[in-house]
């Protein structure tokens, strides 16, 4: 007769239905009581064996137990429908789509107990040869975060992801900026476009393409007050976004831009063309107080909007498909750096938190050269020099 195992120590016994030998472990209990258990089966008792002192001596080191049959493709799955809480839809849409698309295809089947550094490093470089960087960083995280999850859940021990490094992938559409030809140009085509004023405004204050969707008429001032002290000039207050919950992005974005005269125009002629709309949709009329609406009254679409644009750039005769509204606010920074503005300046007028920022991601459209210095020292040293040379 077999002997009967010690409470604790386990079990070992042969499956008939499934032809091998079982290590069996309690490793805790569910919130309602029942045992959990951690299995392992092999051909051999020996192997067996073998498995089930290594699961007792993890057991008793308190290392977390591991689900032996947890894959990739379950942890990528539950990060998306779990792990997300609080994201916007459009957030959530894109971490899918690339996770459906990149990770999943490749990696979902890996057992992610046995998932390596050197597969991850292998699979980045592998996509590194067809994306972007930035598109390689979203991958990564992906990954990172729904691995991150399972070791909370003790689904794995470790978190490989951690290990690797993102490579350097394919350049992406690089940022670019009107001249002031090309800007002039476009102001001129707008003329006489559903487009003027949402272009005369983004170009010249420097407003976000999401901003700007979301700009309504109580956030607008076209008369300031010029009595007060000090004088308040006519202004926009960019204190909203399309962004999920309506904030803007940062909460240095929550700014008030004065207007110059030429926006103050066109937003009086946007608001007659608005009531010729309101009048002309009737019932239809959705009241929203948007400055940039639709037919009917509601939001534009990023889409578009930027539809709208390119018609408008292949007026002014560029390449329609090189430009996006977004590019408005880069050749905002560009035309004010080239004017000598410092950047200090620019980057409360942009809403960033600080230069770095700027710099970081509008470094193409800023004066590469700063001439102040040179300048100074030419007047400070002029005068002994001209007087040795004489």
């Amino acid at each position: 007769m077999t002997k009967r195992r010690s409470r604790g120590d386990g079990s070992l016994y042969w499956d008939d239905d499934r032809q091998r030998w079982v290590a069996k472990v309690t490793v805790g209990y569910t919130p309602a009581g029942k045992r959990r258990f951690r299995k392992a089966s092999c051909k051999t008792k020996t192997e067996a064996q073998a498995k089930l002192r290594e699961m007792l001596r993890d057991l008793e080191d308190g290392l977390p137990s591991e689900d032996r049959l947890y894959t990739v493709r379950q942890a990528v799955t539950d990060f998306l429908n779990f792990g997300l809480p609080r994201r916007s839809a459009s957030t959530v849409e894109k971490l899918t789509t690339l996770a459906n698309c990149h990770v999943i295809p490749d990696l979902g089947a890996r057992k992610a107990r046995e998932l390596t550094a050197d597969d991850v490093d292998k699979w980045l470089a592998k996509k590194a040869k067809i994306l972007s960087t930035r598109s390689l960083r979203d991958l990564h995280s992906i990954l990172r975060r729904a691995i991150a999850r399972a070791q909370k859940r003790d689904k794995v021990r470790r978190n490989v992801v951690l290990l690797c490094e993102v490579p350097e992938g394919k350049p992406g559409r690089p940022s670019k900026s009107l001249t002031l030809g090309q800007a002039e140009a476009i102001l001129k085509a707008a003329e006489g476009t559903p487009m003027r004023a949402y272009v005369v405004v983004s170009l010249l204050t420097g407003a976000r393409t999401e901003e700007m969707r979301a700009l309504t008429w109580s956030h607008v001032d076209l008369v300031g007050k010029p009595d007060a002290e000090p004088p308040i000039p006519p202004h926009i207050m960019v204190w909203r976004s399309v962004r999920d919950g309506g904030d803007t992005k940062t909460r240095k974005s929550r700014r008030s831009l004065a207007l110059p005269q030429r926006c103050i125009d066109a937003l009086k002629a946007h608001q007659a063309k608005l009531a010729y709309m309101r009048r002309l949709a009737r019932d239809r009329w959705q009241e929203n107080d948007l400055v940039f609406a639709s037919a009917v009254g509601t939001e534009l679409d990023a889409h578009n909007v930027r539809r709208a644009f390119r018609k408008v750039a292949k007026k002014a005769d560029l390449v329609e498909t090189d430009w996006t509204p977004r590019e408005l606010r880069h050749s905002f920074v560009s035309l004010l750096s080239d004017s000598g503005m410092p950047i200090e300046q620019i980057s409360r007028l942009m809403g960033h938190n600080g230069t770095a920022v700027t710099e970081l991601v509008y470094r193409h459209q800023l004066r590469p050269i700063v001439e102040h210095g040179a300048e100074a020292m030419d007047r400070i040293f002029s005068g002994p020099e001209d007087d040795r040379a004489a």
